[in-house]
């Protein structure tokens, strides 16, 4: 039986009143809207957007898809030549990360369209073999893509900072140090994860946050 994300957060709330409190401080959470373009689309912004200002990345990615005529395919962006690639305004490296994404779903070392049948760490194991493509950002493709529900970003310092106002710390743990203090929460360890984001956004007295 599949758990929903209200039914998730109340199986995370019983677990301990802090985060309980900030739950209800909060408020729920919602599924983000996926990219447009389906999971290899996510992708693709994914690597584009990395290290770029907002504009600079809407735009460069906005050229990027202007150039695919059609659906957004890995046949569509190997299609694409070099010159084409700089023309929308990616790096040597972002090109020959894209091709390098695009060139493994295709060889199927990358399977978008069988992910949701695969255990979480299997996924990640092959996203991580894709150049331009580190551990948070396939965390991120699997809560906010994928949606699953048992994700913990130990290295996203946010995260970190928010377990430390959840839990009143005194100073923010590594990621190594907060690894395991998410396994009371299992399998629901993406609700953990995004209600410590919550807690970064929210102010004594606030009473609510956008978490769409």
């Amino acid at each position: 039986m599949t758990v929903g994300l209200a039914e998730a957060t109340d199986r995370v709330a019983a677990v301990d009143p802090a985060l309980a409190d900030v739950i209800r401080r909060a408020g729920p959470i919602h599924h983000r809207k996926r990219d447009p373009d389906g999971p290899f689309g996510a992708l693709v912004r994914a690597i584009t957007f990395q290290q770029l200002s907002g504009r600079s990345a809407i735009a460069i990615h906005g050229r990027l898809r202007a150039s695919v005529d059609g659906p957004l395919t890995p046949e569509a962006l190997l299609a694409l030549s070099d010159a084409q690639m700089r023309a929308a305004g990616l790096s040597g490296a972002k090109t020959a990360a894209l091709r390098d994404l695009a060139t493994k779903v295709l060889d199927g070392t990358v399977v978008l369209k069988a992910g949701a049948r695969m255990p979480d760490d299997e996924i990640m194991g092959r996203l991580v073999t894709v150049r331009g493509i580190g551990p948070w950002t396939a965390e991120m493709f699997l809560i906010f893509e994928l949606r699953r529900l048992d994700v913990w970003p130990v290295d996203d310092l946010g995260v970190r900072q928010g377990f430390t106002q959840i839990w009143q710390r005194d100073e923010v743990p590594t990621p190594k140090q907060l690894e395991p203090e998410g396994e009371r929460f299992r399998p629901y360890r993406t609700v953990l994860a995004r209600y410590c984001w919550a807690a970064t956004a929210l102010e004594p007295g606030d009473t609510s946050v956008d978490l769409r």
